[in-house]
């Protein structure tokens, strides 16, 4: 499995695929609970690659297959800085930063910073720094501590997904097994805790190259549609598109209708 070393002793877990015959690769940048899978899915990755893109996927410190330090913060600054350095380095052809959640914010503070970038993808990341979001945060770390993961989606599951989704879900949440509390050392609970610092005052306004957006109308905890429009109007350059039959996880929920919309915004680039 290729790993980046960014630090001694710590690395980052990458799939790399060069395009073929476009100039154009799609960097994946995942949710916090997120992995390479998502994007590596039959309808995802393959499709993109059959299309000529490139893609490259990754996982961050404190995600499946990388390497981390104990005293290492697993905040949105370490997040950011690392999506610069695997772009710097592997220098992927023309990239289209696409980010899930809070991992689309992470990407458009990394093309803000200076990673390179010919396109912007935000997977239902819109949201405005309110106490309800704060609250919202706070609360999915109380739920971790507690019943760690099973717990956190079960909760959360109602209000983010579509119905199709919940249906899936249902027996793998509800299986009668007692509740775990996360390792306050386990990297995805580090990461939770470290997303307590995440600026979502962001200067939207101040992004010079073409955004992609994709919402999900079932994402009734994150997307409050007032704040999702004032915030799409501070983009000088974008392009929204919104799924009635899907939630929080477009890309696992409607992959088919995700990757057609991927492959018709690079088609504008």
């Amino acid at each position: 499995m290729p790993h980046l070393e960014i630090a001694p002793g710590e690395t980052i877990y990458y799939e790399h695929d060069q395009p073929t015959s476009s100039d154009k690769t799609f960097v994946f940048v995942n949710a916090l609970t997120g992995n390479t899978g998502m994007w590596q899915a039959d309808a995802i990755g393959p499709v993109l690659r059959a299309a000529g893109h490139g893609t490259l996927c990754y996982n961050f410190r404190g995600q499946a297959d990388t390497t981390f330090a104990d005293g290492t913060p697993l905040t949105p600054t370490t997040i950011v800085s690392d999506i610069a350095t695997l772009v710097d380095t592997l220098r992927p052809q023309g990239p289209i930063l696409v980010g899930l959640s809070i991992g689309g914010l992470f990407a458009a503070q990394a093309h803000l910073a200076g990673t390179r970038g010919i396109g912007l993808v935000l997977i239902n990341t819109l949201r405005k720094p309110t106490q309800r979001l704060a609250w919202i945060s706070n609360a999915m770390v109380e739920l971790a501590k507690t019943g760690g993961g099973r717990l956190l989606m079960m909760a959360n599951m109602p209000v983010i997904a579509s119905p199709e989704l919940i249906e899936k879900s249902w027996d793998t949440s509800f299986t009668g097994e007692p509740f775990e509390a996360m390792d306050p050392k386990d990297g995805l609970f580090r990461l939770m805790q470290g997303s307590l610092e995440t600026d979502w005052d962001f200067a939207y306004e101040s992004l010079d190259v073409p955004v992609l957006l994709m919402t999900g109308m079932y994402d009734r905890l994150f997307r409050i549609g007032a704040d999702v429009a004032e915030l799409k109007a501070r983009i000088r350059d974008a392009h929204e598109v919104v799924l009635e039959d899907a939630g929080h996880l477009i890309p696992a929920e409607k992959p088919e209708r995700f990757t057609a919309e991927l492959l018709a915004f690079a088609d504008t680039l």
